[in-house]
């Protein structure tokens, strides 16, 4: 089972890392896009939260102060969950249904990343505590 745990971490830690390297290179779309949600300062907020994410994916992928790397991520997803996808104020169907479907998908992240923290540490083929 400790390979099937390293397998879920590079994917868990992956997927935030990748996400966060997508915030650099997409930055001024997601900026607008932020901007347009009502974040103040923007382009500031995206390149802050794409840091935020990669060292909360490495910290997991790597076993490496896993708590800290949770509260990382947790301090991504409850902000940008609620405040970028609140499908329930979209007029547009598909905007909607979008929002939606990331929002869910944000809360799915959350908890799972909040179950890492039931696992006792140090995690085995980690590189610390």
């Amino acid at each position: 089972m400790d390979i099937v745990f390293l397998l879920g971490r590079l994917l868990f830690g992956g997927f935030f890392i990748i996400s966060g390297i997508r915030h650099f290179q997409h930055l001024e779309m997601m900026a607008g896009f932020a901007g347009s949600k009502g974040v103040p300062a923007a382009k500031l907020g995206v390149m802050a939260s794409g840091l935020l994410i990669i060292a909360g994916g490495i910290s997991i992928l790597l076993g490496l102060r896993p708590f800290f790397g949770v509260a990382m991520i947790t301090l991504f997803l409850i902000p940008v969950t609620f405040w970028m996808h609140n499908y329930w104020d979209d007029k547009d169907p598909m905007t909607r249904i979008n929002n939606q479907v990331n929002f869910m998908k944000n809360l799915a992240l959350l908890g799972a990343a909040w179950m890492l923290l039931a696992i006792p540490r140090p995690w085995s083929m980690s590189l610390a505590w």
